[in-house]
């Protein structure tokens, strides 16, 4: 890869700005300073910008603590999304989600560079189980458990099986297998328990670090991420 396109994917400046921060000296590649913007750099090059090194890994995988009030998309012009709690690094990197939580539900959220893993883990027929915490008005009931189990009929398709664990009476935890728009409250809307809040505690292999606060986000460590590739039928190298 070009050296100005790597520092630019990187987050370093405009491609124009690299431009100037290569002839300026700052960049030493291997320990030689270079102001080439066409200087051919692989990935795991030693790259200097004044003196400190660079992380030069173009994959990314994240978990974000999503907060309530923002929106699952890449970007918005009106309002602010999960990509503008993230330093700008990741966007500039291509970081997308992994699926899409709805505006006021919080919790994990993944992200990654890896457009491949982010299809396979949504994709409907690798049947990747998804937990929330659901707080509904109104109490929850053995028949509600019932119907869960045996696949809510809504009005454009009737839900996969889905495991309802009571853990009080207005508190829920749902595990399914798809991820359909609103799917979740419109289940618990058609047994007439509408949700109140809801919190995504684990995708796949994945459950969200208790560490992270809401808009907090760590990278996955290796073991974690190998756990997801594999989840989603993929090989990690």
């Amino acid at each position: 890869m070009r050296l100005d396109k790597l520092l630019t994917h990187l987050g370093i400046a405009s491609r124009s700005g690299v431009r100037d921060v290569l002839k300026a000296g700052r960049v030493r590649v291997n320990g030689e300073a270079v102001k080439n913007p066409a200087f051919p750099v692989a990935e795991d090059a030693d790259i200097l910008l004044d003196g400190k090194r660079l992380d030069t890994r173009l994959t990314r995988h994240l978990m974000l603590h999503k907060p309530a009030g923002v929106l699952t998309a890449k970007e918005d012009n009106r309002q602010q999304t999960v990509m503008d709690v993230l330093p700008p690094l990741y966007t500039s990197l291509g970081c997308m989600p992994v699926g899409r939580l709805d505006k006021d539900t919080t919790g994990l959220l993944i992200l990654t560079t890896d457009g491949e893993l982010a299809h396979r883990l949504i994709a409907p027929e690798r049947h990747v189980d998804k937990i929330y915490l659901a707080t509904v008005d109104g109490t929850l009931e053995e028949k509600d458990r019932d119907a869960f189990a045996t696949g809510i009929p809504l009005k454009d398709f009737t839900c996969l099986p889905a495991k309802l664990d009571i853990l009080s009476p207005n508190l829920g935890r749902v595990t399914v297998r798809e991820g359909k728009y609103h799917q979740i409250k419109r289940m618990f809307g058609a047994v007439g328990k509408p949700v109140l809040a809801l919190h995504r505690q684990s995708f796949g292999p994945l459950a969200l670090d208790e560490a992270l606060a809401p808009g907090d986000f760590r990278e996955l460590t290796e073991n974690e991420i190998a756990a997801l590739y594999a989840a989603a039928g993929l090989q990690h190298e």
